[in-house]
């Protein structure tokens, strides 16, 4: 089965800035809540584009996880999608998208995932994943927010 994450972010600040940000795979740590442990060990590019492969260590529940991803859409500017190759879930695809809008830029945020264990993993969804990882990106909301303060952002977030 199949799950969807949708976030929606207006931050009030230049298309290249917000994009450039978000291509260094290691600021990646700084909009990651501490309670992760969440570590990037490498990246096989300074900054992200198609092909970027990139490993991360964090901590679930105290649990030590590894994770790699692989950056498999690129369009500079405008948006990015990373593939996890290994880690804790069976599917993980999370889209990134950038546009210029009055206020700013709009980032867009679209996961799709699934978890392993079949109806094992049907509960931990509806227990604690789903609830887990809105935690996580509204930890990102709000440091994207310190991160580009010109304004507040607003932040939509679909169901």
């Amino acid at each position: 089965m199949s799950h969807r994450l949708f976030r929606r972010l207006v931050v009030p600040d230049r298309l290249g800035e917000v994009f450039d940000f978000f291509k260094d795979p290691y600021n990646l740590e700084a909009i990651t809540p501490p309670w992760l442990a969440f570590r990037v060990l490498r990246s096989s590019d300074a900054v992200v584009r198609l092909g970027t492969r990139i490993s991360y260590r964090l901590r679930l529940h105290g649990i030590p996880l590894r994770w790699e991803s692989h950056i498999a859409e690129f369009v500079e500017g405008e948006s990015f999608a990373d593939v996890m190759l290994s880690g804790p879930y069976r599917r993980w695809h999370h889209r990134h998208s950038f546009r210029e809008v009055p206020e700013g830029v709009e980032m867009l945020d679209t996961v799709e995932y699934a978890l392993p264990f079949g109806s094992v993993g049907r509960l931990a969804q509806a227990l604690v994943v789903r609830r887990q990882l809105e935690t996580i990106f509204d930890y990102r909301a709000a440091r994207i927010a310190e991160r580009f303060p010109a304004g507040s952002p607003h932040l939509e977030v679909a169901r």
